[in-house]
């Protein structure tokens, strides 16, 4: 069960973000355990549970990210990583050109939301078509995005627009990859269990967000 994270947890962080190495690793390995793994795999395993109960159409796996990086992938990074993440996402060999809920943590605090990170042109094609000749679902979508304050709308855009809608369109309009973000630096429900609530509440909030852009991506398969 998940009670929430600890200042061990964000000590641990800082130290493996400036000790990046085997030797120290090795020496705080019950630490990572105890202050930030056991708990990490709790509160992603709460929150799948919480968020996929009685969601019949909601085909999705969680996966979690484990600290050590890939050897071959290092590029003069230490062996270790400084931050964990969580994925709800299909399990489909082109997952990463779907949406996908997200969690992180790391030694400044946590963030979460919904990524659609690299979709394929086709769909951002199709996307910007449906803008321009169906925009009654999007523009629901977009209006209804206006009124929260709780995540906000991020992703590369073209150099060159490739059109120009009215508000609050266009803020969506010329994305190469669209990314619905909340970020919590330290804020208290990190250190309760409240953090599964707020992340499920969340989560419950995007859903429209991920219907839209998983339905989009059927239609190019």
């Amino acid at each position: 069960m998940f009670n929430g994270f600890t200042d061990a947890t964000t000590d641990f962080l800082w130290n493996i973000r400036f000790n990046n190495e085997r030797e120290w690793f090795t020496e705080h390995k019950q630490e990572y355990i105890e202050h930030l793994w056991e708990p990490f795999k709790a509160l992603a395993n709460e929150v799948y549970e919480r968020f996929t109960k009685d969601k019949d159409d909601l085909i999705v796996n969680l996966h979690v990210s484990r600290i050590y990086r890939d050897a071959r992938r290092l590029h003069g990074r230490g062996p270790y990583k400084d931050h964990l993440w969580f994925s709800i996402r299909p399990e489909n060999d082109a997952w990463h050109e779907r949406p996908v809920f997200w969690f992180e943590i790391a030694p400044e605090g946590y963030s979460y939301g919904l990524g659609v990170y690299s979709p394929n042109p086709a769909q951002m094609t199709r996307f910007r078509k449906e803008i321009d000749e169906n925009p009654r679902e999007i523009l629901a979508l977009a209006e209804e995005f206006e009124k929260q304050d709780r995540f906000f709308l991020e992703g590369d855009e073209y150099a060159r627009k490739k059109g120009n809608p009215p508000p609050p369109l266009d803020k969506w309009y010329n994305r190469k990859s669209i990314n619905f973000h909340c970020d919590r630096g330290l804020a208290k429900p990190f250190y309760s269990k409240r953090l599964v609530d707020e992340v499920v509440e969340g989560y419950n909030t995007l859903l429209p967000y991920y219907k839209y852009f998983a339905k989009l991506a059927d239609r190019i398969e």
